[in-house]
């Protein structure tokens, strides 16, 4: 008889060491403990099922107990939730839903307990239905409240993924929703100015986004929640989800006596063992090392979790494999956009205090002259010194995924911006064009690094008086109409070499165009002509508005 392996959570991490060390070990005895009623379900297209967008709730179900059981011959246990750990037995305990208490061996054991949602010690909090999403049972307790009760309202606490995609999914169903988020913008991956552009669709899209507000108190009226917030302002509600964050699943681990990270996380080294080197820990509950900043980190996502259960099973298994880091590649469809993040943001970086440097580039998805090109709006963040990417984030409607999986696969291997202008991407019309907008980032990254421009940023302009300053738009009087920088003077691109001599030689210069890059045209000349304190709007009026007046 081979080892004898149990694993504590079916989904995700979990399953995937199960399967994988099946694959490696015919002879080994693996037991699944699982106390709910499903494993390997596919937690993140729960809010799908709500809008009927996933129509059928079997499509959730990646794998069964019994197709686990009959394709794996592996021992999958339901409604069996291991309470204790006894490493110095090898030994846990476990306690079934409807019967028996009972103890079961080990020779290496896998943590796989996932994160919790967070469900904060609000006033009221206790006497309302608050809904949360992490499961199949959780999401068809909502499903089916809205199915009988057809409720009119709903309310989202929380601006994050969960949050922003029940919204979405509420308002399909014709549900009247409210997001409530305590921050100043929503899903935090992003820096304020890409998620900027998320709450004019979110506006536009008749949901009622209140931010810099949380909840103060719940209390419960008739059949509505009513929810009032810090500002004094309350909401009504029919419905109403929790969707504040998750924390780590670590009672058992702590109760075991493992170590537990600074942030709340099961610590872990590269093998993925906890301090015990006969117990290992996967998934949302641990630490994992940020790629980029070498810093402990809190990273709930499917992927890496499904990475860690494959090399949990080689190291069991006798084969050298380690984890090397998570960069925390994300993306969310938010209505008719998507956003996408990978490495870190400019607000880690700062807390850090890890220098840095920012370009804003806004290119089509293909080919202009091609029918339904839409804008790609990238953030690139890099070394100045080398040019190494430290971190990306897009919003657009088409071509985000592919866009930030380059930058992401760049960022793994410690690639530069360089890198980016070298990739060679595939084109035609339909899909991209012949200076993909990857490549496009990487160039734009190159021109500030090389100093061939120099630029300021939306946040660093919002700061100076127009008076102090020489602001220059220099688009075209149709684009202007309307939308403009209070305090610029017009003067478009094509006319610029004409006007020199009205600007002033004493003051610095901005100047802006719609995306950067006539801007950066206008730099070119105006430096090659003497002027000497001039700087580019960096990604232009399409950053400055939604970021300043949004």
């Amino acid at each position: 008889m081979g080892k004898k392996v149990l694993i504590v959570g079916g989904v995700a991490g979990g399953a995937s060491a199960a399967a994988r060390l099946r694959r490696l070990d015919e002879e080994m005895e693996i037991i699944i403990f699982e106390r709910g009623e499903h494993i390997s379900y596919a937690n993140c297209g729960l809010p799908y099922y709500v809008s009927g967008v996933i129509a059928e709730r079997d499509a959730l179900l990646v794998q069964t107990p019994e197709g686990m059981r009959k394709r794996f011959g592996i021992d999958v246990r339901i409604y069996s939730e291991v309470t204790r750990i006894f490493p110095e037995e090898k030994v846990v305990e476990v306690q079934e839903a409807y019967g028996k208490l009972y103890r079961e061996s080990y020779d290496q054991l896998i943590l796989s307990p996932g994160a919790a949602p967070l469900r904060p010690p609000i006033p009221g909090i206790d006497d309302i239905q608050a809904l949360v999403v992490r499961n199949v049972t959780d999401i068809d307790q909502i499903k089916r409240y809205i199915d009988e009760q057809q409720p009119q309202t709903a309310a989202v606490v929380g601006g994050g993924f969960i949050g922003l995609e029940m919204a979405e999914n509420l308002q399909a169903r014709g549900v009247t929703t409210t997001i409530i988020e305590m921050s100043n913008q929503v899903m935090a991956p992003l820096d304020y100015e890409m998620a900027a552009i998320l709450h004019e669709q979110i506006f536009n899209k008749g949901v009622n986004l209140i931010l810099e507000d949380g909840v103060k108190s719940f209390a419960k009226k008739e059949n509505k929640t009513i929810i009032t917030l810090q500002s004094g302002e309350q909401i009504q509600a029919d419905l109403t989800i929790l969707a504040i964050g998750v924390k780590p699943e670590i009672k058992l681990a702590k109760e075991a006596g493992l170590t537990i990270g600074d942030l709340g996380g099961i610590k872990v080294n590269e093998r993925l063992q906890t301090s015990d080197p006969n117990i290992f820990a996967v998934g949302d509950a641990i630490e994992v090392k940020h790629l980029i900043t070498g810093q402990a980190a809190l990273l709930p996502l499917a992927g890496p979790a499904n990475k860690q259960g494959r090399i949990v099973a080689d190291v069991i298994a006798g084969r050298d494999s380690q984890y090397k880091g998570t960069q925390g590649t994300s993306i969310a469809k938010v209505f008719d956009l998507v956003a996408a993040s990978t490495g870190t943001n400019e607000k880690m970086l700062s807390k850090l205090g890890i220098p840095y440097e920012v370009s804003f580039t806004h290119s089509s998805s293909n080919a202009g002259y091609y029918p339904g090109s839409t804008r790609l709006s990238i953030k690139l963040i890099f070394e100045r010194s080398g040019g190494r990417i430290l971190g990306a984030q897009i919003v657009g409607s088409q071509g985000v995924d592919k866009r930030i999986d380059d930058i992401a696969g760049v960022i793994r291997r410690q690639g530069t911006v360089y890198d980016l202008q070298e990739l060679e991407l595939a084109y035609a019309p339909p899909f991209s064009s012949a200076k993909d907008p990857v490549n496009m980032a990487g160039y734009v990254a190159e021109n500030i690094i090389n100093r061939d421009v120099r630029t300021i940023h939306w946040h660093e302009l919002k700061k100076i008086n127009a008076k102090d300053i020489c602001i220059i738009d220099v688009r075209t009087e149709e684009e202007r109409k309307g939308k403009f920088i209070l305090g610029s003077l017009h003067i478009p691109i094509d006319d610029l070499r004409s006007r020199l001599s009205e600007l002033p030689q004493n003051k610095d210069i901005v100047v802006y165009c719609e995306i950067g890059l006539r801007g950066y045209l206008a730099y070119r000349i105006l430096t090659q002509h003497g002027f000497t304190q001039v700087k580019n709007l960096s990604g232009g009026w399409v950053t400055y508005y939604p970021a300043v007046f949004g």
